[in-house]
């Protein structure tokens, strides 16, 4: 487990940045907390660090939104989704084969996400701005970079 303060909305997409700069094909970050803590901000980061040039947005509605970057990258918002079916329906599975996903709310569908992951969790922090960010690699895949996770963040503060 790795923790770290953000003190503005550009720390956070910058932690994003870092880390989706580190993200390969059939990578899974879940992004957990409460509404207005970041996790759309941090995806932005992290499509930037993918090579993402288009404007990243949450796809509340939509469910998933897709881009084209140096990978192709899933951007998934479960939090309205009123049974695990509708993601099914969705393709959700065939998204996990070959693009990065990011999935927020994911932490409410942990049990149909693979064990292997990267989950990255906010909450409000003391002012306004401030976010605390637990980042906690999960299964093999995780294993081998977290020394570059760690790296990452020390990085940044």
């Amino acid at each position: 487990m790795i923790s770290v303060v953000t003190s503005s909305a550009a720390q956070t997409e910058a932690l994003g940045e870092g880390i989706g700069a580190l993200l390969q094909p059939g990578d899974v970050v879940v992004l957990a907390g409460d509404l207005g803590t970041g996790k759309t901000t941090f995806v932005k980061g992290a499509a930037r660090g993918l090579g993402v040039t288009e404007p990243v947005t949450s796809p509340t509605f939509a469910i998933v939104q897709e881009y084209d970057g140096s990978h192709p990258v899933a951007h998934v918002d479960v939090y309205r989704l009123a049974r695990i079916q509708e993601l099914h329906d969705l393709g959700f599975e065939e998204l996990l084969e070959e693009r990065i996903v990011l999935v927020e709310w994911g932490d409410t569908i942990a049990g149909v996400l693979p064990p292997d992951r990267l989950e990255v969790r906010f909450e409000l922090g003391g002012d306004a701005d401030a976010r605390t960010v637990v980042i906690v690699p999960e299964g093999g895949r995780w294993v081998a970079r977290t020394a570059q996770l760690a790296d990452l963040v020390n990085g940044l503060a």
